[in-house]
């Protein structure tokens, strides 16, 4: 399988004519899951010009910004993987060089490829982790799998979070169009402010998927993207722990397709819900980025190691997941993407590539 080049990124790709998924080399960012009939691709790509992650320098490249948000952003597409951490390093780990959401976003990835599948590995010499995910696109088939590996190659029971971070976009993702159905149940906002004032979210409060308090007394109903002109916010969802499958799927009404994820409640039992409408005014932001992440791991909050090792757990459930010294963890996931004339209800799936729609 040859290397290629998507938008100014070294990538790999498979394609079986139904869909076409691209993986990016620097970072390992599925950067689309492509429907060539209606020539859609969920997956966000942002307004910004992407470079590797390698070559962003904060003096070179101002547009990114100069945290440690920037070299992450420089080259972030659809979607990245948040291991060790989920969230913001601590002052310390930042100014050492650890970016937000951790090394596997922004590592380099040796790819290759043969027949329908793509395997990727990287090493996070800070974290001591090694990572390694198989991507399969079957003859055919409109379902992506994903086995995806990591182990501790340290002599240290290792605590760490580990988030799919998958990000929707236009033209897919449209106010108040776009619709959402998931096996999410207790929830929470995000405890202190995300958007600089401009969130329609009671900030830090507790509530039943999918009706999240408003400030203004009312709720929203997060099933369907917002319609607001502006605004931010994150809530973090329970998957149900009586199912044996986690899910989300998304359906738009303008494409009329259904896109989402399935995987082992028991692997990841959070998911957490990030909108950006218009709300950031910082580079590379400036205000002009539309996204809805569904991002499920094993952390319910965006976080520092430090704040996510504190709190432990959330509505009794762990907040982080321990790789054992010298040990390998597996997990297997799958992506989907089908023709749907309304919004599914309910998604089952064999745990490897057979996924339904009812």
């Amino acid at each position: 399988m040859a290397e290629i080049l998507y938008r100014n990124r070294r990538a790999f790709r498979l394609d079986n004519g139904e869909l076409r998924v691209t993986v990016l080399v620097e970072g390992g960012h599925v950067a689309e899951i492509f429907d060539h009939a209606s020539g859609v691709n969920p997956l966000w790509t942002p307004p910004w010009p992407s470079i590797e992650p390698s070559r962003y320098d904060p003096d070179l490249h101002p547009e990114y910004g100069r945290n440690a948000e920037s070299k992450l952003l420089a080259g972030i597409m659809g979607h990245n993987l948040c291991l060790d951490i989920f969230g913001p390093p601590t002052e310390e780990e930042a100014a050492a060089g650890l970016p937000v959401h951790g090394e596997a976003s922004v590592a380099p990835y040796r790819i290759e490829g043969e027949g329908d599948q793509l395997r990727a590995e990287a090493e996070l010499p800070e974290a001591r982790l090694r990572v390694a995910r198989t991507i399969r696109l079957a003859p055919g088939s409109r379902v992506v799998e994903f086995t995806e590996a990591v182990e501790n190659v340290s002599a240290t029971d290792r605590p760490v979070g580990w988030t799919e971070h998958v990000t929707l976009g236009p033209p897919f993702l449209a106010k108040g169009q776009t619709l959402f159905r998931a096996t999410a149940t207790r929830s929470k906002v995000f405890e202190s402010d995300f958007s600089q004032g401009k969130g329609r979210l009671k900030i830090g409060a507790e509530f039943d998927w999918p009706w999240a308090p408003c400030v203004d007394g009312g709720v929203a109903d997060l099933r369907v993207f917002t319609e607001a002109p502006e605004s931010g916010e994150f809530t973090t969802h329970l998957m149900d722990p009586g199912r044996e499958h986690a899910w989300f799927v998304a359906w738009s009404p303008a494409a009329r397709l259904a896109f989402g994820y399935v995987w082992r409640q028991a692997d990841f039992p959070w998911m957490g819900i990030w909108e950006e409408n218009y709300c950031r005014p910082s580079p590379p932001w400036n205000g002009q980025t539309l996204t809805r992440g569904m991002e499920f791991g094993v952390s319910p909050m965006p976080e520092n190691r430090r704040q996510m090792i504190a709190r432990r757990e959330m509505f009794g459930v762990p907040a982080f997941r321990w790789i054992p010294a010298r040990r390998r963890i597996e997990v297997r996931y799958a992506a989907f993407l089908f023709p749907a004339a309304a919004v599914p209800e309910e998604v089952a799936w064999d745990g490897r590539g057979v996924v339904e729609l009812r």
